[in-house]
């Protein structure tokens, strides 16, 4: 659990910079789904449900911020999703992508 609620975390961050900065963002709910622009407002209030569903996922799992595997797993769902992010969402930057 402390993994996904990395993963989910770390998704709380390019949608809440996008929607606090006023720039469109793709989000689940544009059209198509995760490919379209969704409005600012909806990137923050996407951004703050994935804060509060990583957070639930991290206390579930009794993540403390001591060293631990449950930290170490939290990092690693931050990388696994981040990464993975940067490069698909770099090509909404690119013509014809």
């Amino acid at each position: 659990m402390a993994f996904l609620g990395g993963a989910v975390v770390a998704n709380f961050v390019p949608h809440f910079v996008h929607g606090v900065s006023g720039d469109a963002f793709p989000t689940p709910f544009a059209k198509p789904p995760g490919k379209g622009l969704s409005s600012p407002t909806v990137n923050v209030v996407w951004a703050l449900f994935n804060l509060i569903v990583g957070y639930g996922l991290c206390w579930l799992s009794g993540l403390s911020f001591r060293p631990s595997y449950g930290l170490l797993a939290f990092v690693g769902g931050v990388a696994a999703i981040s990464i993975p992010m940067s490069g698909e969402f770099q090509k909404k930057q690119k013509p014809g992508s």
